[in-house]
């Protein structure tokens, strides 16, 4: 009810004025809503027909922009290389000017654009700085190259260059070098560099790293050679029947371990040659390869280096280890083991092992373990020396190229204080 009163009047008022009435807003009918809605459509139709008006009236204008009978008039491409043209879409600009080509604009009702548009757009579309802009303007006018600032040069510069060829540039570059160039050489020898015996030092140790790996890789060496010595000696031994041990007897004859290739349960006594055998059987199904043959001066048995045709590499595996070109040779029935026996796990006794070697499965291929614990050691070695040799190289470098004449040209040594000439702290000194 409260929202169908429009004015509204106390009783004390209504008594002391009898004129004073309450007044309800009107009721609003379904007619009144449809002549509401024919009285919006009447203003958008009004308001449609006075756009549409106002587009002929640019259309007028831009029509009477045109003479129709000029040559720019007539002509219906555009050229493509003004501003305008470059603006438009169909070349490949943003479309902001939204003007047709200038060689189209009608050369007598064509409308000019005022200064202040023509700055702007000057503003816009240009790429280089006012000074460039002046000087080609200048150049322009007194309609000659400019010259060539090349040493005691009279003719003009090329197009699009300081110069009239690449010697006169050669020749203002070497003079800039002879006059800069001594400047920097004195400098750099009044201070002494810190980086250049920082690099002294990093020399220095490592030349001693390489010596200790030397007298590392000469002990392998000697090591290499009495292996083969011992070996040698051991084939000579005689088999001794009193020393074989029946090893099938005892606790380890019921006990079971499984091996860590294949996982199949074995008999302790025959572990070690199981395990090797289903280790070099595994192992052989993979390639270890490399493009390059292994060349290193003075070492003996080190890589397998068997060319593969297929893959077109040499095989990179250790050659006592190798189960894919190299086979354990076949043992003779009087061949003996002649493996060095130990005292306290470390200690050699002098003596060696004589049950025969298809009997004795305590030390089962014994000589090719010992000979690959050796040459693992100076292979490592020789990478250790590898690396050493590349360190030097680059730190060699490094202080060759940090007095280079590019490097002086380049960089420059700033002494605050020209009493003090050396730049390094007390504890660098």
């Amino acid at each position: 009810m409260a929202k169908g009163i429009r004015q509204w009047y106390c009783q004390e008022c209504r008594a002391n004025d009898a004129t004073l009435a309450i007044k309800y807003r009107q009721k609003k009918t379904k007619e009144k809503e449809r002549d509401g809605e024919a009285a919006l459509d009447k203003e958008k139709r009004k308001e449609q027909s006075d756009l549409r008006l106002d587009k002929r009236k640019v259309a007028a204008n831009r029509s009477a922009r045109m003479c129709g009978e000029c040559e720019a008039c007539c002509r219906t491409d555009d050229c493509g290389q003004c501003d305008f043209c470059k603006d438009m879409k169909k070349f490949g600009g943003p479309n902001k000017i939204r003007q047709k080509c200038r060689l189209r604009q009608c050369e007598i009702r064509a409308r000019k654009e005022d200064k202040y548009r023509r700055h702007r757009l000057r503003q816009r579309h240009r790429v280089k700085s006012r000074h460039v802009e002046r000087e080609r303007e200048g150049v322009r006018e007194s309609g000659q190259q400019p010259q060539c600032l090349g040493p005691g040069c009279v003719q003009g510069a090329r197009t699009g260059s300081k110069y009239c060829s690449d010697g006169c540039g050669v020749k203002l570059a070497a003079n800039r070098i002879y006059e800069i160039l001594p400047q920097r050489i004195q400098q750099w020898q009044q201070s002494p560099c810190i980086a250049e015996e920082h690099g002294k030092r990093q020399l220095e140790k490592i030349r001693r790293e390489q010596q200790q790996a030397r007298g590392r890789l000469q002990d392998m060496e000697g090591r290499f050679h009495e292996l083969e010595t011992i070996i040698s000696r051991a084939k000579q031994q005689c088999i001794r029947e009193d020393e074989e041990v029946n090893e099938g007897d005892g606790e380890e004859a019921d006990f079971q371990i499984f091996c860590v290739s294949c996982g199949h349960p074995i008999n302790p006594k025959t572990a070690l040659k199981h395990m090797e055998r289903c280790y070099a059987k595994y192992e052989s199904q993979t390639s270890f390869g490399s493009m390059y043959p292994t060349r290193i001066e003075g070492a003996t048995r080190l890589f397998c280096d068997v060319y593969n045709t297929q893959s077109k590499t040499y095989c990179k595996r250790l050659q006592v280890l190798c189960p894919e070109h190299s086979r354990d040779p076949k043992i003779s029935t009087d061949e003996v083991c002649g493996c060095p026996l130990v005292k306290d796990v470390f200690e050699l006794t002098g003596d060696f092992c004589r049950v025969a070697k298809r009997r004795c499965n305590k030390h089962y291929c014994w000589e090719k373990l010992r000979r690959a614990e050796v040459d693992l050691e100076r292979v490592r070695v020789w990478y250790k020396l590898d690396e050493l040799f590349e360190q030097e190289r680059n730190v060699r470098m490094a202080m060759a190229y940090r007095a280079g004449l590019l490097a002086l040209m380049l960089h420059q040594t700033i002494q605050h204080d020209p009493v003090t000439t050396d730049l390094r702290s007390n504890k660098e000194r």
